[in-house]
């Protein structure tokens, strides 16, 4: 199989979606590999690493998309990249479909079978493509939620631990998934007073085991919502609905509740987020203020840290490469029930239903 790997193009995006070792990998195993020229340089791999390792180097996106039959990519493709994608062209990367009606439907009229990491399960029903990013972004939302509390950022001017005599900052966790529980590892790191809200009465059990003494577990509903937002001086967004839109857990009259200068990180972004002034935002420019608060809504956070985000992630989707290279889609699928869950179009068509009913668009079960 000639397998493609485009230098990613969305802002501020410094990850590369194969490792030299992957293109040793496919190579040994027959496959043809072309890498656009400088798609790994944000996270420190040359062109020389790669073509040490039997790549094909080629000086542009074009003739790495009009040449691959399987594209290998980290981000959902940019609207500059559309024209590129074919009928019967396989793409394996992050779409986020959800999150976005336009990109949906430009993506399935380009006739391509789009495979998502952020719906792909594994052998224990685990989410293993999106559980590493998770994790980056996690433990990032809490040092950009210290950086953002300073007050030349416009925020309050709190420091996460405090000092002696001057209490630390509470911090607001919805949702104890891996965001979750990452960003409440870090947060109790630094001394803040932290609390996590989850609708599961099981996780909060498991997370009240291993979290240290400065971490508490509560109930996620309306009312406990509301009361954490007054006193929270960072709200972290950690909600996931596997491959459907956030939940909208704070709304924008919520925000008068807040303190001025309070700050929120909402990692759910990339799935439209959980509070309804979230709007997507990059690394240049991440951050803005509605009604006093300071929002911070970046859609690629892990893209900041690309190198190990880039080693984080290859680790987990080169097994998934190799599957549908060597065995070809249909078998790869038909032998691995969770890759085909991530198959979300096939042929233009959608073929996962979170994402038809979220724009009421039609529905094809995939069969491989």
């Amino acid at each position: 199989m000639l397998i493609g790997v485009p230098r990613e193009v969305k802002t501020d995006e410094y990850r590369v979606a194969m490792l030299p070792v992957g293109v040793d990998e496919l190579t040994r195993s027959g496959h043809k590999v072309l890498v656009e020229s400088g798609a790994g340089l944000g996270s420190g791999i040359t062109d020389e690493m790669y073509a040490a390792n039997g790549a094909t180097i080629v000086p542009t996106a074009n003739e790495v998309w009009a040449a691959a039959e399987l594209i290998v990519k980290v981000k959902e493709p940019q609207p500059a990249e559309w024209s590129h994608l074919r009928p019967g062209q396989l793409v394996f990367t992050y779409f986020h479909f959800a999150a976005s009606e336009e990109l949906t439907r430009n993506v399935a009229a380009t006739g391509i079978t789009a495979i998502a990491y952020e719906t792909l399960r594994g052998q224990k029903g685990d989410l293993p493509c999106l559980t590493p990013m998770s994790e980056v972004a996690g433990r990032m939302s809490i040092q950009e939620g210290a950086k953002y509390l300073e007050r030349p950022q416009l925020g309050r001017g709190i420091l996460l631990a405090g000092v002696p005599g001057v209490a630390p900052a509470h911090i607001a966790i919805l949702g104890g998934g891996v965001v979750g529980k990452n960003a409440a590892r870090i947060a109790a790191g630094f001394q803040a007073d932290v609390v996590i809200l989850d609708i599961s009465v099981d996780r909060l059990r498991y997370l009240e085991d291993i979290m240290p003494a400065n971490v508490n577990t509560l109930y996620s509903d309306r009312h406990n919502i509301r009361e954490q937002l007054q006193l929270a001086d960072l709200v972290i967004g950690a909600v996931l609905v596997e491959g459907a839109r956030a939940p909208r857990l704070v709304t924008r009259d919520d925000l008068k509740l807040m303190k001025p200068g309070a700050v929120i990180i909402d990692v759910a972004v990339d799935q439209g987020g959980c509070v309804e002034t979230t709007r997507p935002t990059t690394h240049s420019n991440p951050t803005y203020v509605v009604d006093g608060i300071v929002h911070y809504c970046v859609t690629n956070m892990p893209g900041a840290v690309g190198r190990t985000s880039t080693y984080a992630l290859c680790n987990v989707t080169l097994p998934y490469v190799l599957k549908i290279a060597n065995q070809g889609l249909g078998a790869a699928t038909a032998a691995d029930a969770g890759l085909a869950n991530a198959v979300n179009m096939h042929k233009g068509r959608i073929t996962y239903r979170p994402v038809a009913d979220t724009f009421g668009l039609p529905y094809m079960a995939y069969v491989a």
